[in-house]
């Protein structure tokens, strides 16, 4: 396990999707070896393996792939708990937005949210790896339509995105993602994301208030205080994520970044389960299934974003991570996926 969690309250969301598509949320829970009694308790956190291999399941069970795209009626705020009440109350989509990014960790440690501003409007970009597990289309999907629809209830507007990106292939049923999200949407693309025009992120929540706003910021940084939820391994992963594309991260470099020294860096790794090498692979690894799965990305630019030196190298790591060499591992996607591989991307 990667030691990456997901909280209560975001997994009664899911467990609520799954039953509302007639699924039994009983078995599936028992057999991804998840506590559904737990979703009462607020304390109780998953593990995003866990979650990755519920939402496999589901799919397999309920023959849709595209089960994780269904925007629901009305969206509960307790699907984010202190963050929803919190982004309900700023005085705007955009100011709402940039608290989801300080806060993330509330819903889960396992996601990585960032905001990437352009001239039509700011772009939400989400990064959540499965850990040792290949992140399922549904789970990130799942993701991207409850925001829209938090947006859509808490504004009372129709908002609709500019653009929306998967990293993943396509699918066969595309038009279903027209359908849904009501703009362009793309695949294949360098990130998961979703284009919110700046006229929409300017829209405030029927709920804004700025008192209320600043008593739920505080009561956000308490709660990642008790939860201790800035752990030191998912720091040193997010600075290993920024380092990777100039090279092997040196672990004197990271540690100089938490301002703690080496010695400090491995001991709290060590209590946390994990090591500085374990974090680097497991990241790279996780990061590796993402580019592979990229046919426009070239192999040689996937090893460099990677860290690796040469192709060699990022072959040795495939081969030990996937028993294939990267060519051999794309092709195995590209079948799965049903689609004509790209020439570009074997370069």
């Amino acid at each position: 396990m990667s030691g990456r969690t997901t909280s209560a309250s975001w997994v009664r969301g899911i467990a609520g999707r799954l039953k509302s598509a007639g699924l039994d949320v009983h078995a599936l829970f028992d057999e991804a070896q998840l506590d559904l009694a737990a979703l009462d308790n607020p304390d109780t956190r998953y593990a995003t393996e866990k979650i990755s291999l519920l939402w496999e399941l589901a799919a397999a069970r309920s023959g849709d792939p595209t089960i994780g795209l269904a925007l629901a009626p009305v969206m509960q705020p307790a699907g984010f708990d202190v963050v929803a009440y919190a982004m309900m109350t700023c005085k705007n989509l955009q100011e709402g937005l940039r608290f989801l990014v300080r806060y993330q960790r509330i819903v889960s440690d396992a996601v990585s949210v960032s905001l990437q501003e352009e001239q039509r409007g700011c772009w939400v970009c989400i990064e959540l790896p499965g850990g040792r597990r290949p992140e399922p289309p549904s789970r990130v999907e799942f993701v991207l339509t409850t925001l829209l629809t938090f947006f859509r209830w808490s504004t009372g507007q129709a908002i609709r995105p500019l653009a929306v990106e998967f990293a993943h292939p396509a699918p066969g049923a595309v038009q279903t993602y027209r359908d849904v999200f009501e703009c362009p949407v793309g695949f294949d693309a360098p990130a998961h994301r979703m284009l919110f025009s700046h006229a929409d992120l300017a829209l405030p929540p029927q709920a804004a208030n700025p008192m209320l706003a600043e008593l739920h910021d505080r009561y956000a940084r308490e709660h990642l205080a008790r939860m201790g939820s800035v752990r030191t391994s998912v720091r040193t992963r997010e600075l290993i994520i920024r380092h990777l594309p100039n090279g092997d991260p040196a672990r004197g470099d990271i540690a100089g970044a938490l301002c703690m020294s080496e010695r400090t860096l491995q001991r709290r790794l060590q209590e946390e389960g994990t090591s500085f090498h374990q974090i680097v692979d497991d990241t790279r690894r996780e990061l590796a299934q993402r580019y592979l799965g990229q046919q426009r990305l070239a192999l040689a630019q996937a090893a460099c974003l990677l860290g690796f030196t040469d192709r060699s190298t990022f072959s040795r790591a495939c081969k030990r991570w996937f028993n294939l060499t990267p060519t051999e591992y794309r092709h195995r996607m590209v079948a799965e996926s049903g689609r004509p591989s790209s020439a570009v991307a074997a370069r």
